[in-house]
């Protein structure tokens, strides 16, 4: 009874906080509580427009603008001191965004990338949200800078999909009083309500050089671009198609590789072909299907330090898993101890990241009435000693109120071997959330419930927590409270821990000085993890303080922490090959951080962090340095290192790790990227070199090449491990 009141009273406090109520006003003010709108002016009959970045088509001058931008930063509710004009234009098929970010110093600008889904921490920028469903839930983001750089996203209530790839196109153009972009985005790329004139709408711009950034609706600080509640709209949009609504990519794909360390010395050519199919059924649904798949241009992962019991959590990288993945989220925390019931890398893909021959998947995401829906079924083929197994997945989550949910979902595993039983997982999540509480405060409150079958285990096979945030400007808190039994073990999923409670309060004071020419806001505040067994005797007892940390208005951060654990070891801890940590032990230990990083959009940026103290029995001190070089716009190069230093009572040793990326992007549409990494505990250092070539959105051509060398101390030398080279051709025919 008690686990659970706590989660009924904070219900109780959300739905409280909840209002109804819609405000449509027409005539923006500076308060923030009218609802600004666009209108969305059509092209007439023979009317075109050219993707050049020259807004000099007669539509452009015929719409009316989304202007007077509001700070959010540095001075909070005044103008945009670089004003920002948005038009919008559209006919049948094409949505159309016409930008004019005006600058009083139009040869500062800054647009260091240009490379596709890059970040932008150095650039100047343009960014946009779109809620088509206008159901201030989810929507789609875009950014853009002074340099052509496109970026997307998918995002919901738990997830942000960065790695999504719509199909869009835009070019940037330099005038005397600024830069301007024209922006094209087919209907076909987005689900939307065909039954709806009108969508959630917002836009930001960042000038880098005065670290102001500017809103369109939503400049509270605790409010934002992506909270949708808080966006405007565009209306008018009316006789839109998405054509037929179906995409064929066919692609054609050649590998050869080698694997000296396994006795492959000799180059294995081979070749293949795919098809993937993308279908609307319906404008609010989306079906895929994938033949033959294979995903030899997929980005190698970026290496970690593991100086923990538990195994570390890579993300999907593949774009089949990740079109339409926010439709698969789920309640479950994630952070350090993760609890996720649907991981795509267990499709596909062996412990090691080896990939698996996959011989079809398919898919269906979108929206049918009030219900967000995904269903994915995936089937592996045998692979050497590999058993095919098939793989299905389904998630519903029913909208309720204005910004909650409650949902389910459920997954099957199967190998097709005779004599092995199907293994399941089922669910089910809600999320209570309000952006009125208080008046205007972020609250919400999630709880979750999930039970895996194992093979031998018919008890101890469930999980369950509740997570309240209360995510607001001054002022953040959160509680995230869980229970992982030993059996639990969700067969398509991620756990990094099982067989414990935890118990994990924080809480965040970030004041900001008022007049203050130097410190723009001040960070500091407590964190506190408790983690017992099932008995409630203790496992991990974790008290963190932010000390301080300063964001000063030059962009550079300076911050300091203090830590003390208690542990007790319910398992031996392999620590590394050579040293052990006993069952039963007990260690307690206290350690300081301290953090600082100069501004990125500066050619020469670094950011470090420095951590030492007591560790298990001994010490560690541990430093991390990154340096990047933004040499000039396109070029690019990042220089990454860790420091490991572990002196324990059973032995001493290191671990290190050293990453070097340089990346040359002739274009917005073309790029060459090499990275080199090389660690002291698998001793093997690895290059992959990656050419993409955007021929025209939805058709691309990479060209891959990785090597792996292994450090042998019998030869003291690198000796080849392997190497592999993958050319692939994809190209989206849309009807």
């Amino acid at each position: 009874m008690g686990r659970f009141a706590v989660v009924r009273a904070l219900a109780f406090c959300v739905l409280s906080g909840f209002s109804t109520t819609h405000t449509h006003a027409q005539t923006p003010d500076l308060d923030g509580a009218s609802r600004r709108t666009v209108m969305a002016t059509r092209l007439d009959a023979g009317e075109s427009i050219t993707l050049d970045g020259n807004l000099d088509e007669p539509v452009w001058t015929r719409a009316l603008p989304a202007a007077d931008f509001i700070q959010v930063d540095p001075a909070n509710g005044t103008a945009a001191t670089e004003p920002t004009e948005v038009r919008i234009a559209f006919d049948g098929e094409t949505f159309y965004m016409g930008v004019t970010a005006y600058d009083s110093e139009p040869d500062k600008w800054l647009g260091y990338q240009r490379r596709r889904d890059e970040f932008l921490p150095a650039d100047d920028r343009f960014m946009w949200t779109i809620d088509t469903f206008l159901d201030a839930r989810s929507g789609y983001f875009f950014e853009m800078n002074p340099s052509g750089l496109m970026a997307d996203s998918v995002f919901g209530a738990n997830v942000d999909n960065r790695q999504w790839d719509g199909i869009w196109d835009a070019r940037v153009r330099h005038t005397p009083f600024g830069w301007t972009i024209e922006i094209s985005i087919p209907f076909r790329t987005l689900n939307f309500n065909p039954d709806s004139d009108t969508w959630g709408i917002n836009f930001q711009r960042t000038v880098r050089r005065k670290n102001e950034d500017s809103i369109w609706m939503g400049w509270a600080r605790n409010q934002g671009l992506r909270r949708m509640t808080n966006a405007g709209h565009v209306t008018g949009l009316t006789k839109v198609s998405q054509g037929h609504g179906l995409d064929l990519k066919p692609f054609a794909l050649f590998t050869a590789e080698a694997s000296p360390g396994s006795g492959l010395t000799r180059l294995d050519p081979d070749a293949a072909a795919g098809l993937d199919v993308f279908y609307n059924p319906t404008p609010l649904l989306r079906a895929n299907l994938t033949l033959n798949t294979d995903f030899a241009q997929t980005e190698v992962d970026q290496r970690q330090v593991n100086l923990t019991r538990f195994s570390l959590f890579f993300p999907e990288k593949r774009d089949f898993f990740l079109d339409g993945a926010p439709f698969f989220d789920f309640a479950s925390p994630g952070g350090d101890l993760i609890v996720n019931p649907f991981f795509s890398r267990r499709i596909g893909l062996a412990d090691d990241g080896a990939p698996q021959k996959i011989d079809f998947g398919t898919k269906l995401t979108g929206q049918i009435g009030g219900q967000d829906v995904g269903v994915l079924h995936v089937r592996t083929a045998d692979d050497g000693s590999i058993v095919g197994e098939d793989f299905t997945v389904a998630r519903l989550k029913r909208r309720v109120l204005r910004q909650s949910y409650i949902g389910a979902m459920y997954s099957r595993r199967a190998a097709r071997l005779e004599g092995r039983n199907p293994r399941h997982t089922a669910g089910v999540d809600a999320r209570l959330a309000t952006s009125s509480f208080l008046g205007s405060q972020n609250l919400d409150v999630s709880a979750w419930f999930l039970h895996a079958t194992r093979p031998g285990a018919s008890r101890g096979n469930g999980a369950f927590g509740a997570v309240l945030n209360y995510p607001n400007d001054r002022w953040e808190a959160r509680v995230d409270l869980r229970e992982v039994q030993p059996n639990f073990d969700p067969s398509v999923g991620f756990v990094t821990r099982r067989n414990y409670r935890r118990y994990q309060p924080s809480l965040t004071f970030a004041p900001r000085p008022r007049n203050s020419r130097f410190v723009r806001r001040y960070l500091m505040g407590p964190q506190a993890d408790v983690q017992t067994d099932l008995d409630n005797q203790l496992l991990i007892r974790t008290f963190v303080y932010n000390v301080l940390e300063a964001q000063f208005q030059s962009q550079d951060i300076v911050g300091m922490s203090v830590s003390r654990t208690e542990e007790h070891l319910d398992a031996p801890f392999p620590i590394t090959r050579a040293i052990t940590l006993a069952a039963g032990s007990h260690y307690g230990y206290s350690r300081i951080q301290l953090r600082g990083q100069t501004a990125n959009r500066r050619t020469l940026a670094v950011n470090a962090r420095v951590e030492t103290g007591n560790f298990y029995s001994g010490r560690r001190n541990q430093t991390i340095v990154g340096l990047t070089v933004r040499a000039r716009p396109g070029y690019i190069v990042y220089l990454n290192g860790e420091w490991n230093q572990v002196r324990l009572t059973e032995g001493r040793f290191t671990s290190n790790l050293y990453r070097i990326v340089g990346e040359t992007q002739f274009t917005p549409f073309m790029a060459l990227v090499n990275n080199l990494q090389y660690d002291t505990v698998s001793r093997v250092a690895g290059w992959q070199s990656r050419f993409r070539w955007i021929v025209r959105a939805g058709s691309d051509v990479y060209v891959v090449y990785t090597h792996n060398w292994v450090d042998d101390p019998i030869l003291d030398r690198f000796a080849n491990l392997d190497r592999k080279f993958a050319s692939k051709l994809l190209y989206t025919h849309r009807f």
